[in-house]
Order: C-alpha cells, then sequence, then structure tokens
C-alpha cells in the first residue's frame, strides 16, 4: 500500500526548526508584553469576502494564491492569506474602538498561500502578526520598527537591513495615477501580463513586481514619493525624525509599495542578502483607512508581519543551557516505586528526570540514556535498596558515587554535581 505524504508546498516541522520557532516566539512575546500588547487567536478560516474586502481583489493573493473553496451551505470561505483582515474583522466585531483609546494586538499562527513553494516560502506557513489601532501620530510608525529591532537583536541577527518608503494617500495617489499610467503605457512591451492588468486596475503594484523585464520598466517611472502631499511629507519626516531618536538606520526605497491594497504612508520591509531573490523576512506599515472601509469608523491602524519560517533560516539564536537530563536506571518491580517520589522532587525543582516505562537490562537503559545526552544517571536495583543509597554516575566525568536513597538528597546532589 502507497504511504500517504504530506501535500506539496506543506511540511511537518520538527527538531531543531521547531526549535528556532519556539525562541522566535517566546522572544517576541516578551518584547510584546513589555510594550503592552495583548494575543488574541483569530479562526483560520473566514468569509472570502474579507480578504476581497481588505487585500484588494486586484492583488496576486486574491487573483491566484488563495484557498477558497464553496461549503455545503453554499457560503464561499476562504483559508486566511495573512492576519491583518481578521484582526480587523476582530477589532469591529467586539467593538474595540468603543472599549480602548489604543488597541495594541498579536496573533500567532498559520497563513495559506497557493503560490509556488521555493526557499523559505510555503504554502502554508507561520507569521507572528502586529496591529496598533488608534494612533496616526508617526511616533507609533517608528517605535513599530524599533520593537522590531529589539526582537532580531535579542534572537542575534547580523547583517539585516530596514527599507522605508511612503505611498501616501488618497490625495497623493490621485494626482499620481495619471502620471504613472502614461508613463507605464510606453513601457507596455516590458511588462508581464500580471502588471498588464495592474496598469488598469492597480499601478502601483507594478513596482512590487520581482519579474526582470517589469523592474527595468521602473528604472525611469516617477515615483509616487516624490509627489507625496504636504500631510504625508509631514507624516514621513517626522518618522524618519522618531527613527533617528530610537538610533535606528533605514534606507529609503522609493520602489517599496507592499503587494496589498490597504497601505497609506508609511511602508516597510526588513531584508537579509542571505535569503537570496525573496529577501524579504518583516514587512508592513499603516492602513489608515481600512477600518472605515471594512464598515468602521475612520480609525488609523498600523502592524507588521514576521515571516517565522525565513527568520528560521537565519537567526543563530539558541536558548540558554537548559538544567542538566538525569536518567533514572531501575532493575526491578520495588526498584520501579521509587521513580514517582524521585521524579516528583525532581520537576517540582525545575529538574528533568527520564526513564523507561519498560523494564530493561541495564546495559540498554545506559545506551538509551547516552542516546538523550544525559548528564547523569541514578543506577537503583535490589542491592541499593538493601543499603538504602542510590548511584550517581556522571555520563561525561566518569565518575560515580553513593547516595543516600531520598529524593532530597539526590537532587541536591545533582545539583551540588552540577556547579
Amino acid at each position: 500500500m502507497e504511504k500517504i505524504r504530506t501535500l506539496r508546498g506543506f511540511r511537518d516541522i520538527f527538531g531543531e526548526e521547531m526549535e528556532k520557532f519556539r525562541i522566535i516566539e517566546d522572544t517576541s512575546r516578551h518584547y510584546f508584553k513589555l510594550l503592552g500588547f495583548n494575543e488574541i487567536e483569530i479562526p483560520a478560516l473566514e468569509k472570502t469576502e474579507l480578504f476581497t474586502r481588505s487585500i484588494g481583489d486586484a492583488t496576486d493573493i486574491v487573483e491566484k494564491e488563495m484557498f477558497t473553496f464553496v461549503d455545503a451551505g453554499g457560503d464561499s470561505l476562504t483559508l486566511r492569506p495573512e492576519a491583518t483582515a481578521g484582526v480587523v474583522r476582530f477589532y469591529l466585531q467586539e467593538g474595540m474602538y468603543v472599549k480602548e483609546r489604543v488597541s495594541k494586538l498579536f496573533t500567532i499562527g498559520s497563513m495559506f498561500r497557493h503560490e509556488r513553494p521555493q526557499k523559505g516560502r510555503f504554502r502554508q506557513f507561520h507569521q507572528i502578526d502586529v496591529e496598533v489601532f488608534g494612533v496616526s501620530d508617526p511616533f507609533i510608525d517608528a517605535e513599530l520598527l524599533w520593537l522590531i529591532s529589539l526582537i532580531l537583536d535579542k534572537l542575534m541577527l547580523e547583517g539585516y537591513s530596514i527599507e522605508v518608503n511612503s505611498v501616501g494617500c488618497r490625495v497623493c495617489r490621485n494626482g499620481f495615477r495619471d502620471k504613472v499610467v502614461a508613463y507605464f503605457e510606453t513601457k507596455r512591451d516590458m511588462l508581464c501580463e500580471d502588471c498588464l492588468r495592474r496598469l488598469e486596475r492597480s499601478p502601483l503594484r507594478i513596482f512590487d513586481c520581482k519579474k526582470e523585464g517589469c523592474i527595468k520598466a521602473t528604472e525611469e517611472s516617477p515615483f509616487l514619493f516624490d509627489s507625496l502631499c504636504k500631510d504625508c511629507n509631514e507624516h514621513f519626516d517626522s518618522f524618519l525624525d522618531y527613527l533617528g531618536q530610537f538610533k535606528i538606520k533605514a534606507t529609503l526605497n522609493k520602489r517599496l509599495v507592499r503587494g496589498l491594497d490597504y497601505y497609506t504612508k508609511t511602508v516597510f520591509e526588513v531584508t537579509s542578502e542571505n535569503l537570496g531573490a525573496q529577501k524579504a523576512f518583516i514587512a508592513g506599515g499603516r492602513y489608515d483607512n481600512l477600518v472605515e472601509e471594512m464598515g468602521g469608523p475612520p480609525i488609523p491602524g498600523i502592524g507588521f508581519a514576521i515571516g517565522v519560517e525565513r527568520l528560521s533560516l537565519i537567526t543563530s539564536a539558541r536558548r540558554p543551557s537548559e538544567v542538566p537530563l538525569t536518567y533514572l536506571a531501575y532493575l526491578g518491580k520495588d526498584a520501579k516505586r521509587y521513580i514517582v517520589p524521585i521524579l516528583e522532587r525532581f520537576v517540582s525543582s525545575g529538574y528533568r528526570l527520564f526513564y523507561s516505562y519498560e523494564e530493561k537490562s541495564l546495559k540498554s537503559q545506559m545506551r538509551y540514556a547516552d542516546s538523550l545526552n544525559a548528564e547523569f544517571v541514578l543506577i537503583l536495583g535490589e542491592d541499593e535498596i538493601k543499603k538504602n543509597l542510590i548511584i550517581l554516575r556522571s555520563m561525561r566525568g566518569k565518575w560515580q558515587k553513593e547516595v543516600p536513597l531520598n529524593p532530597d538528597s539526590i537532587l541536591k546532589e545533582v545539583i551540588s554535581s552540577t556547579l
């Protein structure tokens, strides 16, 4: 019978990579808590309309990448391709704008996009998503980039770059659209089929295309950044000033527009050359119109997402050394009865104790302890019980000693031997 395997673009996460995921998540949660963020869990499955309204029906995500199906009740449902739309839905559904002047939220989980799998990019992938509602001041734009730098520095990440831009507001875009369309009309032969469609519906997104011809077509194009209105210019200048106060170095990239329609004003990406062509592993920006466009009041928002797979590829972070692993090798049923009191004492004090559930020979148990990289082995058999002692053996130092057979004495000796 043929074995059932994972679907293309989906995979199991285990071992060292799983440990890196946990380090990234735990580090992020630590700083989120310090800065007043609250964690939420949003559904993986939402009504398709949520994403077509928020992301934009002319985006690659909606046009080509969503896992969408019609359920038994005739409703069109979609596995979430990103988290912002779901968080905004939660924000409105729960009336958070009435309860809080400022809402700072984050969520961690799987996202789904039907795209070609590649390095650090899968059809099921994991994001840490951060959203702030109710702050229009550019101070929060800079604070979020500082928050990102705190997380990355704690993860000992080196050689990353921060790119920033402003994609303006409706006023800027209305005045710029005709100018950029006229320019790209002269470059139609260089544009891919996707960008030819974007030229009619969402011309700014041509700047987000990664195909060589489209990149070349933008080399002499006008940039929205150079046509910002007074308010957007002042917002961006203040943002840069706050970045300086936080001592965050960032590079202006006028081509940076992000791939979603809801962005306004500040956008940013954090990149690493160690990731190859798809080098962005954190991205985000401001979306001051999205809450209102989804049926709520005119409340500004800003957020970012961390691609956990990509970040795990480039971080060298490791957890601090764990407490030593002790293995209890027992021989006989009488010896097995000592597992419970010793185990309770070790675990209640934050120490690890492993053992075999089935009775095995001492040689077999020692091999198992060695495979677990145990630092110490406790050996207990009938002779030791009669003498009211247990043998403590060091697997690294190759020494052993006799210890009184009571949980407190055993743990105390393990701790003193570790120091």
